[in-house]
């Protein structure tokens, strides 16, 4: 086919529609920036149920964006249909180029005259298997990794997941294509005086606080600052933004206990996703000390905001937080709590980071992500005609 012509873009998009977080986010973005940096072609989207998500709404009410969802007895077998019947669905489209936003793609992309991309997030489940039922690490050993096989090109986003998709999956390094993502324009947006003060009464939110937004488990090592509260003024109180995972939380709990911290950690299960820019906004700066991430968005959130982060050493966070962040051992408390008081103590650290970060977050951009999907895609169909 012409590479100069508009494309029907193809989407695996169950994440995109039924997920509300991480890789529901990252599938939502690239829908919205590709498709408005590239008005001209047709993206389907497609995802074995379809349900009201609100996020989703404004992207589907553009006109050149179709949802696709299995019709009759398919709508009973959704996983199936998402497996293998996708591939079918796509061919039937006319679909150019389809692209696994979350890992995976159908079983059967490869015999089917369809160039393909998958986009890897990581390979947690290998590197913290703790987290993970052994059957859910032995399903994703096999589905993503016969999708980053079988896939035309595959897109990683950070460069530690490049090395991760080299070193367990063994695809070659010139098959991948590290690609930033950016987040979402809200936290680019000014912040409300007004609708900050709302927020603050909302949630008793107090002067100097610190914001800890993610899941909480183990892997997130929401541990780290609740133990580094020890060392912090007491008028400083942690906001844990975050599902609690039961067990985890037991530990939680018990570090809390021992060290007389319960009164000082702000537990919020959820927040509605347009606060979250003013949760970040008016913290001391925030923490993200996870033991493994892709990339961490959170930490880009953060720093695009304006607020500084403590982030861990022994990912990919580096690459999110550039000098915007600094970076402690995941199990130092002493090192985090010395981290932590130059930022409450000095107004002038915590500008300068916001202003390193400031500069840190514009490679992050719109285009910058839109032109090099576009390039990876172009890699794919020329690949594809060369086979």
């Amino acid at each position: 086919m012409r590479l100069d012509v508009p494309l029907k873009i193809g989407y695996d998009a169950k994440r995109a529609v039924c997920n509300m977080t991480g890789l529901g986010n990252y599938s939502r973005y690239v829908i919205d920036v590709m498709s408005r940096c590239y008005p001209a072609n047709r993206y389907m989207l497609y995802s074995p149920k379809d349900q009201e998500n609100p996020r989703l709404k404004p992207l589907l009410e553009r006109s050149t964006i179709k949802l696709v969802t299995p019709t009759g007895m398919m709508k009973h077998f959704g996983a199936l249909w998402r497996t293998l019947e996708m591939t079918r669905q796509a061919l039937n489209d006319d679909v150019n180029i389809f692209h696994g936003l979350s890992n995976e793609l159908p079983l059967n992309i490869a015999r089917a005259d369809i160039p393909s991309v998958v986009t890897i997030h990581d390979v947690i489940w290998r590197r913290v298997p703790q987290d993970y039922a052994a059957i859910d690490r032995r399903l994703y050993d096999f589905k993503y990794g016969e999708s980053a096989k079988n896939a035309t090109r595959v897109i990683a986003i950070s460069e530690c997941t490049k090395r991760d998709i080299i070193q367990e999956f063994g695809v070659p390094e010139e098959k991948i294509d590290v690609i930033y993502q950016g987040c979402g324009p809200i936290f680019r947006q000014k912040l409300e005086l007004e609708k900050k003060q709302e927020i603050r009464n909302k949630y008793g939110l107090p002067e100097r606080y610190i914001a800890c937004v993610g899941t909480v488990q183990s892997r997130k090592n929401q541990l780290l600052p609740i133990l580094g509260m020890r060392g912090l003024p007491e008028d400083v109180k942690l906001v844990i933004v975050g599902k609690r995972s039961k067990e985890y939380a037991k530990t939680l709990d018990a570090a809390m206990a021992k060290h007389s911290l319960a009164d000082r950690i702000i537990w919020l299960d959820s927040a509605p996703y347009p606060e979250l820019p003013y949760i970040y906004g008016m913290a001391q700066f925030s923490a993200y000390t996870s033991r493994y991430e892709g990339f961490g968005i959170p930490v880009i959130e953060s720093i695009s905001v304006g607020t500084p982060v403590i982030a861990a050493t022994g990912s990919c966070l580096e690459e999110a937080g550039g000098k915007g962040a600094v970076y402690v051992n995941p199990d130092d408390a002493d090192q985090y709590i010395a981290e932590a008081s130059k930022l409450i103590d000095s107004a002038y650290y915590r500008d300068k980071l916001a202003n390193l970060g400031a500069a840190h977050v514009k490679k992050f951009n719109d285009e910058s992500f839109a032109k090099q999907t576009m390039a990876c895609y172009n890699k794919a169909l020329v690949e594809s005609l060369r086979n």
